[in-house]
């Protein structure tokens, strides 16, 4: 199985700390957030990764390589200009995602996580279906995204950015800018998207107060 990471985000609401630097590769207790990624992903044996790369993306390009030094094999989707949005980066990829495997994990590449995604690699999938993993929702998303799917539940959680896929979820879609929330809501509708609770470490580094706030909490963690 195959996962890819996205990371073509202009990042805009991270300026400053994104005029010369795409935000996955911003420093969380000194180590690019897209590392952690792509270490945790080869500790539960996905070794082949495709990383999505728009703004800066040579950036990233030039650091991971083709990931020999990091013990994977990255491939590289090349967007233009300001990206294809999510649905649409992962759609222009599936070339490349889907050679061995009709299935896929993808991870957003701002956030920081200790989800353990060999639980994805277990899941089986019929065509055309999905797996997402929700969280709690953060102060700054009070208002969620899906529910769980239970009988009788109102409660929204907050779409984490990790969910395993199968190709023919997008197959009715061309290559083009396109956000994956709408086809999420459509694959709900449907019952084609299963959903898990995870209630552990997650954080979504989407501003510069956000990433201050994830650095100061783990050294904290380092010092105690």
């Amino acid at each position: 199985m195959k996962a890819m990471i996205l990371a073509a985000g202009r990042g805009k609401r991270m300026m400053p700390l994104t005029s010369e630097l795409p935000k996955p590769m911003l420093e969380v207790n000194g180590k690019p957030l897209i590392q952690y990624h792509i270490e945790r992903l080869k500790s539960a044996g996905v070794t082949d990764i495709v990383i999505n790369l728009a703004w800066q993306g040579d950036k990233i390009e030039a650091y991971f390589g083709d990931g020999a030094k990091f013990g994977v094999v990255i491939q590289y989707s090349h967007e233009p200009e300001g990206g294809l949005e999510t649905a649409g980066g992962i759609i222009k990829a599936l070339p490349k995602l889907c050679t061995d495997n009709d299935k896929f994990i993808v991870i957003n590449g701002d956030i920081f996580t200790d989800y353990d995604v060999h639980s994805l690699t277990q899941l089986v999938l019929q065509a055309g279906e999905a797996h997402i993993v929700l969280v709690e929702n953060p102060a700054h998303h009070p208002e969620g995204d899906f529910t769980l799917g239970l009988p009788n539940q109102a409660q929204k959680y907050t779409f984490s950015g990790i969910g395993l896929y199968h190709k023919n979820f997008f197959q009715q879609h061309d290559p083009e800018f396109l956000a994956l929330g709408p086809l999420l809501r459509t694959g709900i509708e449907q019952s084609m998207v299963s959903r898990e609770l995870y209630l552990n470490q997650w954080f979504d580094i989407g501003t510069p107060e956000r990433l201050a706030q994830i650095n100061e909490q783990l050294r904290a963690e380092h010092v105690g």
